[in-house]
């Protein structure tokens, strides 16, 4: 699962420390732990990784490949407290990108998709 933090001017993303990814911006995510429930986990990983709580607000949608295992269900999500920072272990940099200038390295392939699924959700 994973968290989308952002607005009409921009969206958070953290630079992976870890693979796969590494090294390239992705938005926060994880895995889900057997008997956790996912929403819990959204805002877990979020926390994790990024120092902040979270409240999710909508569902972007779900998203999967053929012959890979891994479903990857996606929230769009605000920040309730704290102040966004790397936690050094998955995220090295924290940093919050206009749309317009969205970095080239994100980590995985659907991320763009994510994205402009996210944009479109998010203006409804």
């Amino acid at each position: 699962m994973a968290v989308i933090l952002g607005d009409a001017t921009g969206v958070l993303l953290g630079r992976r420390c870890i693979e796969p990814g590494k090294d390239r911006w992705s938005f926060p995510a994880g895995y889900v732990n057997r008997g956790e429930v996912l929403e819990e986990a959204a805002v877990r990983e979020v926390l994790e990784e990024m120092g902040v709580v979270v409240r999710l607000t909508r569902l972007v949608g779900a998203y999967s490949e053929r012959g890979n295992p891994v479903v990857l269900v996606v929230y769009a999500g605000v920040i309730e407290s704290g102040e966004p920072r790397a936690d050094g272990r998955e995220v090295s940099e924290v940093r919050c990108f206009p749309l317009e200038a969205l970095p080239d390295d994100l980590a995985f392939p659907h991320d763009r998709r994510v994205l402009l699924d996210w944009k479109r959700v998010v203006a409804d």
